[in-house]
């Protein structure tokens, strides 16, 4: 039955979601109607708030996500007015939303940032835990205190960076790809990342050789900048079979990687006594392929697609999210793309009129700019909310208002296992085809460069470490610039590339 708004008042600007979209969105409305109620709908009574916002470059951005009670979000902005409270239903045709505490809203314009939900690899296991963001990293590692095992399950940045947080407990890592960080690196940057998860001290600094590969592997000469002596070898075309994937395994005695595998079943520990199934130790040395019958009695077991089968205390699920639709779908013809995002144009509106959305629960439908593309990821929730409150503003004024410039290049900054690591453009040549090539410069335990060219320009790349190229790089990214004639040159440690293109 559909809940009839019976009140027609004057509808008001409305925004669910109390995380980075939601919040930045209601900060921004605020601003540009300071004599309008705002109403913020969030079930929480802690919102997300972005503090220490500095922007880096033309693109790049970095800010902190800080956690406070919705208070202080009034404090800031008087005009706001928090309904703390779930939303049971959406009654688009009404232009009214109806919240879990039985009241009911008319809207004008809506703003949907119920952002979205961690995919659990199994509903209602109490041993098994959803991580959704990396600030509960450190929240999570509370509940490790008493685990002598885990089992970690996904791919993406969470898993990464709780993979290299976790001390002092034994990790199974189980990923479906045949290495580490899929969704932010190539093998060759994941090989870089993982020396550091094995070296116990700083490594002595190895001089650079950099190698070009194209796509089918053709390798072209390698040069080495440096003297006979100090022997250095590059990431050649062959990385991945030169990398001995299975040393990987180890890269210190609490870590062991199970590659290009799945979960496949889940016991608990009643269910696996009577399975009369056997279970493995922990990998301690890889050179010595023993497989060993697990004696301890663990709270829940874990079968791999690849047949193995490990005990452990709990599970940590960071496979990846689903955005959070399920209470506005009902009796609302949204337009819903493959991913479980609401569909939106480029300036943020839905399918449907006057609903707008921004941040994960939200799927940019537009034809995106050729290097951009959209990541669930705390700068794009910024970006979303602020633009769409910019595109909310301005509809309701009759105006028109232009793309904003941070959908022309993807550019992302972040920290893994304590390395700075900006992403910019198609940095794993997502998209390009067969059609590109890859230039590399490495040096072991400092820095790792990788540029995607396509025809001479440069489509993306991969930083990591203090290589002070972002501006650079994304320069000559969003100019297009034809750098065929630089050749390897480009990543010479010994030529300043800042010179060339400033």
């Amino acid at each position: 039955m559909e809940a009839a708004c019976s009140t027609p008042t004057a509808g008001k600007f409305v925004v669910v979601g109390g995380g980075i979209a939601g919040v930045t969105c209601a900060e921004q409305l605020a601003i540009h109607f300071p004599s309008e109620d705002i109403l913020l709908i969030t079930a929480s009574p802690v919102i997300k708030a972005v503090t220490n916002f500095k922007q880096v470059s033309k693109v790049l951005e970095e800010f902190d996500v800080e956690e406070q009670p919705s208070t202080m979000l009034g404090n800031r902005f008087p005009n706001i007015k928090i309904i703390e409270s779930g939303v049971k239903q959406l009654n688009s045709k009404e232009h009214c939303i109806l919240t879990e505490d039985g009241n009911q809203h008319i809207y004008k314009k809506l703003c949907l940032c119920a952002g979205a939900k961690p995919k659990l690899i199994c509903e209602g296991n109490p041993y098994v835990l959803g991580i959704r963001d990396t600030d509960s990293a450190q929240e999570f590692q509370k509940q490790l205190t008493k685990a002598k095992r885990i089992m970690i399950i996904g791919n993406g940045g969470i898993a990464l960076e709780l993979v290299y947080e976790i001390e002092g407990c034994e990790v199974i890592w189980a990923i479906k790809d045949k290495a580490i960080g899929n969704t932010f690196f190539d093998a060759g940057a994941a090989e870089f990342l993982t020396s550091k998860l094995i070296a116990e001290k700083p490594e002595a600094k190895i001089a650079q050789k950099r190698t070009r590969y194209t796509t089918e592997g053709r390798k072209k000469e390698a040069q080495t900048k440096a003297n006979a002596g100090n022997t250095g070898s590059a990431l050649g075309p062959d990385w991945h079979e030169g990398l001995d994937l299975k040393g990987t395994k180890e890269f210190s005695h609490k870590i062991h990687i199970e590659t290009m595998c799945e979960v496949k079943k889940i016991y608990l520990q009643e269910e696996f006594r009577i399975s009369k199934k056997k279970s493995l130790t922990f990998p301690r040395d890889h050179h010595n392929q023993l497989v060993i019958a697990d004696k301890e009695i663990w709270p829940v077991y874990v079968e791999l697609t690849n047949e193995k089968i490990y005990g452990c205390d709990f599970i940590v699920s960071a496979t990846g999210v689903t955005p959070n639709t399920e209470p506005f779908l009902c009796g609302n013809n949204f337009d819903v793309a493959k991913d479980g995002g609401l569909k939106v144009d480029d300036h943020m509106h839905t399918s449907l009129p006057d609903i707008y959305a921004a941040g994960d629960i939200c799927t940019a439908s537009w034809q995106p700019s050729p290097v951009w593309q959209q990541m669930r990821l705390w700068t794009q929730a910024r970006q979303m909310g602020w633009y769409a409150a910019k595109c909310m503003a301005a509809a309701s004024a009759g105006e028109s208002t232009d793309m904003d410039f941070s959908f022309e290049l993807f550019a992302h900054v972040t920290k893994f296992f304590n390395y700075k690591v900006v992403l910019l453009g198609k940095y794993n040549a997502q998209g390009l085809g067969l059609d590109h090539e890859l230039i590399l410069r490495c040096t072991k335990g400092q820095e790792y460069i990788k540029a995607v060219l396509q025809n001479g320009r440069m489509m993306g790349a991969v930083l990591i470490g203090e290589t002070d190229l972002e501006e650079t790089f994304e320069n000559l990214i969003l100019n297009q610039m034809n750098l065929s004639a630089y050749g390897e040159d480009l990543l010479d440690p010994n030529i300043d590339i800042e010179d060339y293109f400033d």
